[in-house]
């Protein structure tokens, strides 16, 4: 088949350092890029791509186009998508959707008017240990789990230098990272039915700690899980990434994407007695003193391009439902309620 012709919004750490990268590896191709400062950038990686200025004449060949990737910062999500849809072009927009459940509803209900040509890149779903965790449910590994926590945790006392870290608008790590780990709990233990939230900005404007209890509702069993979800760039001893504990054990993940971590000494250890051809680990399965390593399971990020391009030609499912998106803006939208009056606030799961 011949490769989605993709128009990239927005060249810079999302759009060229992810989107472009997966894109490639997944054998699509950018045909237009939206940028003022990087062109150059773009004609080095793609040297037949058009560079325009901005989303408008992007849209001006909407017909060149399969695809819109939403990848500019994130307060110009709303716009950018908007004009996508409207010109009746497919669009992948990164996280978070919007900055509010607002917007993100009016944007689901307008793709909906126009056929339904709207999905979100949660790439993290597609994360080994978000693989793994799936997998061991579904097997009943854990037996009933009544605890999910999950921490994306730096250290970093030099204040950040990332607009997503700077810019107040943009929700700080709640809407960057907060976003990646409500979508990763929900996805897993299902709606939420309260949230209590702790923030602060300690070293830059923006919301840079971050801790949420969220409560699911309860299962057939009538046991409610409860999510533990914490961001922050000041961590100097960042805990354990995913710690998953349930009747019959827990699933441990030490360490995140090279990031250090006290635990990490662990996976070292099994890492330098894994004979040659043993496919790599992804975490232990905890049972006390007892300490067995998961298998990783198949899959990476670039299944989410695969999944676009299946959706778009009619042969698979959305990627990912946008009203997911909708459903974590609520949680989020919660959690600033929440830090800000200093109670938990309530949802209905439904």
């Amino acid at each position: 088949m011949e490769p989605l012709r993709v128009g990239l919004v927005g060249y810079g750490g999302a759009g060229r350092g992810i989107h472009a990268r997966l894109l490639r590896e997944t054998g699509h191709r950018v045909v237009a890029a939206v940028t003022r400062a990087r062109g150059d950038d773009v004609r080095a990686d793609w040297p037949d791509a058009r560079v325009v200025p901005d989303v408008a004449a992007l849209l001006d060949d909407a017909d060149a186009l399969d695809l819109v990737v939403v990848a500019s910062p994130t307060g110009d999500h709303v716009a950018h998508t908007r004009a996508a849809l409207e010109a009746d072009v497919p669009v992948l927009v990164d996280k978070p959707l919007a900055t509010t459940t607002a917007d993100a509803t009016a944007l689901v209900e307008l793709a909906e008017r126009r056929a339904g040509r709207l999905t979100v890149f949660q790439n993290r779903r597609w994360d080994p240990e978000q693989l793994t965790v799936r997998a061991l449910l579904e097997a009943g590994a854990l037996g009933r789990v009544h605890r999910f926590e999950r921490r994306w945790e730096r250290y970093r006392p030099e204040p950040a230098h990332r607009w997503k870290e700077q810019d107040t608008a943009a929700g700080g790590l709640l809407l960057d990272l907060g976003a990646h780990l409500v979508d990763s709990a929900v996805q897993l233990f299902g709606p939420v039915r309260r949230v209590h939230a702790e923030l602060r900005a300690l070293t830059t404007p923006a919301v840079d700690d971050v801790f949420l209890a969220v409560e699911h509702a309860p299962g057939p069993d009538g046991l409610a899980v409860v999510s533990h979800l914490q961001a922050g760039g000041l961590v100097g001893a960042p805990g354990p990434r995913t710690r998953v504990l349930g009747e019959r054990g827990a699933y441990l993940v030490t360490s995140f994407e090279g990031e250090p971590t006290p635990f990490a000494v662990l996976d070292d250890t099994q890492d330098a007695g894994r004979a040659a051809g043993e496919p790599p680990h992804e975490g232990w399965l905890v049972r006390g003193a007892e300490r067995t390593p998961v298998p990783r399971a198949p899959g990476g990020h670039a299944d989410v391009y695969r999944a676009v391009e299946r959706w778009l030609r009619g042969q698979g499912p959305v990627p990912v439902d946008p009203w997911d998106a909708v459903r974590t803006a609520r949680v989020l939208d919660a959690a600033v309620r929440s830090a800000a009056d200093g109670v938990p606030v309530v949802l209905d799961p439904a």
